[in-house]
């Protein structure tokens, strides 16, 4: 899949390929057991590149999966909440939030009208998203610049799609 950091923030083809990946990442279940599994397999990811990263994973409104590695720090927490937040209350991952906003020649800090020091439309965070039923959770990383956490969770939700869809057909 195509990385968003080949491009700048706001320019055309960001948004369209950001969109064109929210439709892609679509799971057909998802469980606590695949929210371990997804966690995990982003966290020796991370580990195994040396990505001073935070790791989180909700479902509803409980975290279910939370890794904090080496180099990272309680901002990246606060930033992954603040994220969270976005994609989840958005429907979408953080990084379309801001892009839908940036396309219109807004910003979201001024002109979502949610309180940016609870929100951000910032990169790192993805709606998790089950075919038929919606969005029920969301799975992101903080700790990179935004359009690296962006790719990076795209990048291992692929994955866990890949993996996934290759154990239901044994």
């Amino acid at each position: 899949m195509e990385r968003v950091s080949d491009y700048e923030l706001g320019t055309p083809g960001l948004y369209d390929l950001v969109v064109s990946q929210e439709r892609a990442l679509v799971l057909s279940t998802f469980t606590r057991d695949d929210a371990w599994a997804l966690g995990t397999r982003m966290r020796e990811a991370a580990r195994a590149r040396s990505l001073p990263v935070v790791i989180g994973i909700v479902v509803g409104a409980q975290r279910v999966f939370h890794a904090a590695l080496e180099g990272s720090s309680a901002d990246n927490d606060a930033w992954l909440e603040r994220k969270t937040r976005a994609a989840v209350h958005y429907s979408r991952s953080s990084l379309g939030v801001g892009e839908q906003f940036r396309r219109r020649g807004w910003t979201f800090e001024a002109d979502s009208r949610l309180d940016p020091r609870e929100i951000a439309g910032n990169g790192g965070v993805f709606p998790i998203t089950v075919k038929g039923v919606g969005v029920v959770g969301a799975v992101g990383v903080s700790g990179l610049p935004q359009l690296e956490d962006h790719d990076f969770v795209v990048e291992m939700l692929q994955a866990h799609m890949e993996a996934t869809a290759t154990a239901s057909d044994i």
